[in-house]
């Protein structure tokens, strides 16, 4: 029976350590995956209450399996205006210089707060406050301005797509990331909301044609959900395909607010998320977790098999 135990043990302790979702310890949530200088990075929001959300720590890995944590990047000694609630960075390299865009404290109408930028000389950081204020501040079409995601299109152009409470804006970037330009008809936001959309856009391009995501159901709870549209524009009109992420009752529940990946000059493509671990109801219990995102011959999306094994993927 002692020969057993010891045994079981050591089964249990290898599979454990053969599991590599979530791909880092500790309640994170939102995350951003990006490649930068052949090295793979995760921006999340550190998922905790609102009043500990006040930094925000960054994650690095060269096959997807072993990271390196660079802890608080930025935090509320750097952002003047941010008090509590930092979320969901977007990122973006341009001109050797990084970007980091943030929502902070769960602005509503009056108060102050929204969409923020940072930049610095390095992924890791340290980053500082590119504006001294936020970026996007006051509640427009009814998307509070939060979940942004920073897009460059392929004729150079950025824009970015935000919007909590069931509302998604579009607005068109400066190239300093300073503020934001008008549109050819004179407008600055453009709703380009679709069925079921809550919150976390993203977009990425795929044989041209624009693939557009969004997170659906409420964050805290089991039902928490990815859907999808394909559009032939940046502007849609975005009209609900499919959900390609959901709970399994075998794996975890409140799966989303998501990110994508493409490998580098391949058609390989990596969901970075969110989910809750199975017998977890805290709704800050949430863990960061990447699985492998394929398609169809006809480019659909097909749904995306939640695994506690993960991937595995060099770039060099």
């Amino acid at each position: 029976m002692k020969k057993l135990l010891i045994t079981l043990f050591f089964a249990s302790s290898l599979t454990i350590q053969a599991q590599q979702n979530p791909v880092f310890e500790g309640y994170y949530a939102d995350p951003e995956g990006i490649v930068y200088n052949n090295t793979f990075w995760i921006y999340p929001t550190f998922s905790a209450a609102y009043e500990d959300q006040i930094f925000f720590d960054a994650f690095s890995s060269k096959d997807l399996k072993t990271w390196t944590k660079h802890p608080r990047i930025l935090d509320t000694n750097e952002v003047k205006w941010a008090k509590r609630a930092m979320w969901a960075p977007s990122v973006i390299e341009k001109d050797g210089k990084y970007y980091f865009f943030f929502g902070a404290n769960d602005v509503h109408e009056g108060e102050v707060g929204g969409i923020g930028v940072a930049v610095s000389d390095k992924p890791e950081g340290p980053y500082r406050d590119l504006l001294g204020k936020p970026l996007i501040s006051t509640i427009i079409n009814g998307a509070q301005p939060i979940d942004q995601f920073v897009f460059k299109d392929k004729d150079g152009t950025y824009y970015m797509y935000y919007g909590g409470w069931k509302h998604c804006n579009l607005v068109k970037l400066k190239p300093d990331f300073t503020g934001i330009l008008p549109f050819d008809d004179g407008s600055y936001y453009k709703e380009v909301t679709p069925e079921g959309y809550v919150e976390g856009p993203f977009m990425f391009i795929r044989n041209n044609k624009y693939y557009f995501m969004w997170s659906e159901g409420g964050w805290g709870g089991p039902h928490y959900k990815v859907a999808y549209a394909i559009a032939d524009s940046p502007f849609g009109p975005f009209k609900r395909l499919n959900t390609v992420l959901e709970q399994d009752p075998e794996i975890a529940t409140g799966a989303g607010h998501h990110s994508v990946i493409q490998i580098p000059h391949k058609d390989k493509f990596f969901m970075v998320y969110h989910r809750r671990p199975l017998g977890k109801t805290g709704a800050n219990e949430r863990v960061t977790c990447i699985d492998e995102m394929k398609f169809d011959k006809d480019g659909y999306i097909l749904p995306v098999k939640m695994t506690f094994e993960g991937v595995h993927y060099r770039l060099d």
